[in-house]
C-alpha cells in the first residue's frame, strides 16, 4: 500500500479521441493535435486511449510484421514531434521476438519507458491472448516529481497489475482503455476500478477510445477517481473530448461530472454513433433502407436520419397486395416528419412474374411460406439494386428477438450491408421508439399500437407462429445472454413448450446468422464475436 502523496501538482489531459483502425498515420495526427491543444491549455502530460496509435481492435493486421514496422515508424516520428508536454500513447510492439500491447511515454523527442499490458482479455468479443504476449514488470513514471502508474484496460479489472504499481511507488495510476460499450457497463467500470485503488489508496485516471469499429462502438465515457475512490470526473459519453484535470494530494480537480443518461437514451446514441462512423469510415455515401410501416424500420429510419441527416438517408415503400393501407399512411407520415427521400416501388409485379416462372414447378403443392418468403426476397433484391446504382449501403432492420428464432427470410428482409438493431429486443426497439418521439414526435402511433406483422399474407401477426415478444425475449436473454440452462428458464417460471420452441428456434437458425451482415452490439452478448455457436450441432440441452 501506498500511503506517501507528494507536494507536487500535475496537469493531465485525457485525449478521448475517436481512432480509425489502420489508419496509423491520421491517429498519429490526431494524438499530435490533441497533444497541442493539451500543451496550450497548460498540461504536463497527454494521456491516450489504449492502442490509439493504430486503432482498437486491429484483430489479424498484428499477425503482419509489416504492420508493427508502420507502428514503430509513426510512434519514432510521433516522439519526435513530442516537446514541451509528456505523451503516454497505445502502441502495439515488437520486442525481442515477442508482441505487446503497449504504452509509451513520449518526452522531448525521445519513447523514455514502454509498459506492456499484463492481462490479456480473452472473453466476450475480446481475442487477445491470439496476438499479444504477456507483460510482467510494473510501470512507474516520475512526473514534475510525481509517481504515475500506468495500465492498460483488462489490468485493472483482475488482481495484480494496478496493486504491483502501488508497491513501486505510485499515487496516481493512469489507465489507457479500449472499453467497448454495452448497457450497464459504467457502473462495473466505477466498481472495478475502485476495488482495484481502494487498498492502495491511489487516484486513478481513467481514458477510453470513443467511436464505432465494425460491430463494437466504444463509448468513450471516461472518468478519474480520486484516492478515496470519489468520483472527481465523467466524461460525456460517444463523443470526443479534450479535458484537462489537476491531480495533487491524492484529489483531482478540475473536471466536470456529467450526470447519467436514460438508458434509452444511452443506446440511442450508441447506435447513431456505430452507423455514423461505420458508413463514415468505410466512405459510404448514404444510407438506404425498406420501410415497411412497421416498428423496427421505423426505429432504424430515425436512427440513420439523426446519425447522417435526411439528405443522406432513402426510404423505400415497397408495398404488396398484402400491406395494409395504415402501413403506407404511416410511412408516408413519418418520412414526412424526418425529411428523407423517398419512394414507393410496389413488387406486385415482380410477384406476378415468379408466379408464372415457378407454378409449373410448385405443382401439386399448396402455397406456404415459399411464397411469402419471395417477396422478402424481391425486396431484397430491389433495395440492392439501388445500393449498386447509387453507392449507398442497405440498413437492415431486424432486430435481436428475430435473429434468434430465425424470424427473417435469408436474401429477403437480412439482405443488406450493416444490422443496426441487430443486437436490441423487440421490447427495446419500443422503448427507443417511446424515447425518440420523446426528442420530437415523428413516429405516428399506430406504429407503436398495432399488433407486429409482416404483412407476407392476410390477417397476419407475429404472434401466430411466436410467443408473446415478453416473454420471447426473456427466454432468448436468459439462455443466450446468461447462458441458463432450459431447465433453469422453466424453474424461473416459463412453461417448458415455450422454453422448449424457443430454443429449438434459436438453435436450429445459426445457419442464417452466420450469413447476416455485421451489427451494432450494446448487450453484453450480441450475435457476433461474443457468440460461437456451431452451425452443425446435435447437441440436446438438459430439461
Amino acid at each position: 500500500m501506498n500511503t506517501a502523496t507528494s507536494t507536487a501538482t500535475l496537469k493531465i489531459a485525457l485525449a478521448q479521441i475517436n481512432c480509425v483502425v489502420g489508419d496509423v498515420a491520421g491517429n498519429a495526427q490526431r494524438i499530435r493535435k490533441a497533444a497541442e491543444q493539451a500543451k496550450a491549455r497548460g498540461a504536463h502530460l497527454l494521456l491516450t486511449p489504449e492502442l490509439a496509435l493504430c486503432g482498437y481492435p486491429p484483430e489479424d493486421l498484428l499477425l503482419r510484421d509489416d504492420f508493427f514496422r508502420t507502428c514503430d515508424r509513426e510512434l519514432a516520428a510521433l516522439a519526435a514531434a513530442t516537446a514541451g508536454i509528456d505523451v503516454l500513447v497505445g502502441h502495439p510492439d515488437e520486442c525481442g521476438g515477442r508482441r505487446f500491447n503497449a504504452a509509451s511515454l513520449l518526452r522531448d523527442g525521445r519513447i523514455v519507458a514502454t509498459y506492456h499490458k499484463h492481462r490479456l482479455p480473452n472473453y466476450e468479443v475480446f481475442d487477445e491472448l491470439r496476438y499479444f504476449d504477456s507483460g510482467a514488470a510494473p510501470c512507474v513514471l516520475d512526473i514534475r516529481g510525481i509517481k504515475v502508474g500506468v495500465n492498460i484496460c483488462a489490468d485493472v479489472w483482475e488482481e495484480g497489475a494496478a496493486e504491483a504499481a502501488a508497491a513501486s511507488g505510485a499515487e496516481l495510476l493512469l489507465v489507457l482503455n479500449a472499453s467497448p460499450y454495452h448497457m450497464h457497463k459504467q457502473a462495473s467500470r466505477y466498481e472495478v476500478l475502485r476495488d482495484r485503488i481502494s487498498h492502495a489508496h491511489m487516484a486513478a485516471i481513467y481514458c477510453n477510445l470513443v467511436g464505432g469499429q465494425d460491430e463494437l462502438v466504444f463509448d468513450g465515457a471516461s472518468f478519474a477517481l480520486d484516492a478515496g475512490g470519489a468520483l472527481a470526473y465523467q466524461a460525456p459519453a460517444f463523443a470526443e473530448r479534450l479535458d484537462v484535470l489537476e491531480y495533487a494530494h491524492g484529489r483531482i480537480r478540475g473536471g466536470e461530472v456529467t450526470p447519467p443518461q436514460s438508458i434509452e437514451a444511452e443506446v440511442y446514441e450508441a447506435l447513431k454513433l456505430g452507423v455514423r462512423d461505420y458508413l463514415g469510415k468505410n466512405g459510404f455515401p448514404g444510407a438506404i433502407l425498406g420501410l415497411s410501416g412497421g416498428v423496427d424500420s421505423a426505429l432504424v429510419l430515425c436512427i440513420a436520419a439523426d446519425a447522417l441527416g435526411p439528405d443522406k438517408v432513402r426510404a423505400v415503400m415497397m408495398p404488396s397486395p398484402y400491406t395494409a393501407q395504415m402501413s403506407l399512411d404511416d410511412s408516408r407520415a413519418l418520412i414526412e416528419a424526418l425529411g428523407v427521400r423517398y419512394d414507393e416501388l410496389a413488387i406486385q409485379p415482380a410477384m406476378d412474374v415468379f408466379e408464372a416462372m415457378l407454378t409449373p414447378l410448385f405443382e401439386g403443392r399448396a402455397a406456404d411460406a415459399t411464397e411469402e418468403n419471395l417477396q422478402a426476397r424481391i425486396r431484397g433484391m430491389s433495395l440492392m439494386a439501388l445500393s449498386n446504382k447509387f453507392g449507398s449501403i442497405v440498413l437492415t432492420t431486424g432486430n435481436k428477438s428475430e435473429m434468434a428464432v430465425g424470424y427473417a427470410t435469408l436474401y429477403g428482409d437480412m439482405a443488406g450491408g450493416f444490422a443496426v438493431i441487430k443486437d436490441i429486443f423487440k421490447t427495446f426497439v419500443y422503448r427507443l421508439c417511446r424515447y425518440r418521439n420523446s426528442l420530437s414526435p415523428v413516429i405516428p402511433e399506430n406504429i407503436l399500437t398495432r399488433a407486429p406483422s409482416a404483412e407476407l399474407k392476410p390477417d397476419q401477426t407475429d404472434q401466430d407462429t411466436l410467443p408473446p415478444y415478453e416473454v420471447l425475449d426473456a427466454i432468448i436473454e436468459a439462455y443466450m445472454e446468461r447462458n441458463e440452462s432450459p431447465r433453469e428458464i422453466v424453474a424461473r417460471g416459463y412453461s417448458e413448450h415455450d422454453v422448449r420452441r424457443v430454443v429449438g428456434m434459436l438453435r436450429r437458425n445459426e445457419y442464417k446468422r452466420r450469413q447476416a451482415p455485421v451489427g451494432i452490439r450494446v448487450t453484453p452478448r450480441g450475435f457476433g464475436k461474443d457468440w460461437r455457436q456451431p452451425i452443425t450441432n446435435r447437441y440436446v440441452d438438459e430439461i
